[in-house]
């Protein structure tokens, strides 16, 4: 495989299949040449996985240099084996790459509350042979669960590159899904300055999203810096952020069942906080998502999601409901002249944009949801049988 322009310098790939699943791949690597300086956000979710704390004490001292994912079962409520199970995989991969332990990120997903098979994992290391790759392709798959394709950009930044791979479609709403991003650069970034800056763009990217309102017990987010490039810092930020954008916005997108994304902009609120939780509460409504799948242009159900938004403050005589350029409430009234209109905008639109103006404050923030299926519903009364 001949070198892939878009994989940052000093990285490569693995992925195949172990035995989690019954034919899928399974198990994916992300291996650097050198350590390099990294950072991670994860779920707060406090039932989490049992690589969660692992890959907390891991990257506490900002260096990593590889990434392992096993993928179908997430080992989670999985106890003092389940810990086990991840600590016995990073054992036989450092001993395989010749890597320090401890400079090893584990991320599990998948199904709830089985244990690993640890011994097809550990017969699986011992005898095959790991031929890293720079394409990222065999990764990609490894980690998807009930995803419908991989989900990877790429930028430059002058000399530069930025790859991430994400993971993800449902029990999705990130509280830094089941969510796993791996962002990686061949830009110089300072120790000190990695967590900060991955923190920044994950809270206007990741964070800004709800497939299910769900907060998986497994979400990470890692960011690694092979720093081979030097780039001024805030064009790595502006990158960064882009980056993260498009891929939480690939998540929506391949939500499960998803026909619909919508963006939803709440404007002059009296704090990003305010504005943020109101976006977020409309577009966690089931009433909302199931209006928004059956093209119905039900504004009623908007007003319902901002009244019982907790802590947000406006006045409803104030309030203006839009969807896309169209009006549907303001002057506390219907405007009953639209909603034809709308009925259509919202039937040959994949993309919908709701605005609501509370005329508070001066404020605004944009969330990312997506409607709720039928297929949702198939997808996850049947998951783990």
């Amino acid at each position: 495989m001949g070198k892939y322009e878009n994989v940052p310098k000093g990285f490569k790939f693995y992925g195949t299949h172990v035995g989690i699943k019954k034919k899928r791949k399974d198990f994916g690597l992300i291996v650097a040449d050198e350590v390099c300086h990294a950072a991670a956000v994860f779920t707060k979710n406090t039932f989490c996985g049992e690589c969660i704390p692992i890959g907390k004490d891991h990257v506490k001292n900002a260096e990593l240099q590889a990434v392992v994912v096993t993928s179908g079962i997430a080992n989670v409520a999985t106890g003092q084996t389940g810990r086990e199970n991840e600590y016995k995989i990073l054992a036989r991969l450092s001993d395989k790459l010749t890597i320090s332990k401890e400079n090893i990120l584990p991320s599990s997903t998948g199904v709830i509350g089985p244990q690993l098979p640890i011994d097809i994992i550990e017969e699986y290391l011992e005898k095959e042979t790991i031929h890293l790759k720079e394409n990222y392709e065999d990764f990609a798959h490894a980690i998807l669960t009930t995803d419908q394709r991989i989900k990877v950009r790429s930028l430059k930044v002058g000399d530069a590159t930025i790859l991430g791979i994400v993971k993800g479609s449902g029990m999705i709403e990130p509280n830094m899904a089941t969510m796993l991003a791996y962002i990686l650069t061949d830009a110089k970034v300072e120790k000190q300055e990695i967590y900060s800056m991955l923190k920044i763009a994950v809270d206007h990217s990741f964070n800004t999203i709800s497939i299910d309102t769900d907060t998986s017990t497994s979400d990470t987010v890692a960011f690694l810096a092979s720093s081979h490039h030097e780039v001024e810092k805030t064009e790595l930020q502006k990158a960064l952020n882009e980056i993260c954008k498009e891929l939480a916005l690939d998540v929506v997108r391949d939500a499960e069942g998803a026909t619909k994304t919508m963006f939803v902009t709440v404007k002059n609120a009296e704090s990003k906080e305010q504005a943020k939780n109101a976006g977020k509460s409309i577009i966690n409504s089931p009433l909302v998502k199931t209006a928004l799948f059956g093209h119905d242009p039900n504004w009623g159900r908007i007003a319902m999601a901002l009244g019982k938004t907790e802590g947000l403050i406006f006045d409803q005589n104030k309030v203006e409901i839009y969807y896309g350029q169209y009006p549907i409430f303001s002057n506390n009234n219907e405007e009953k002249q639209h909603i034809n209109k709308i009925a259509t905008y919202i039937e040959q639109n994949e993309d919908i944009h709701l605005t609501v103006d509370l005329h508070q404050g001066t404020e605004n923030f944009e969330v990312i949801g997506c409607d709720l299926s039928y297929e949702y519903v198939k997808i996850n009364s049947d998951y783990s049988t």
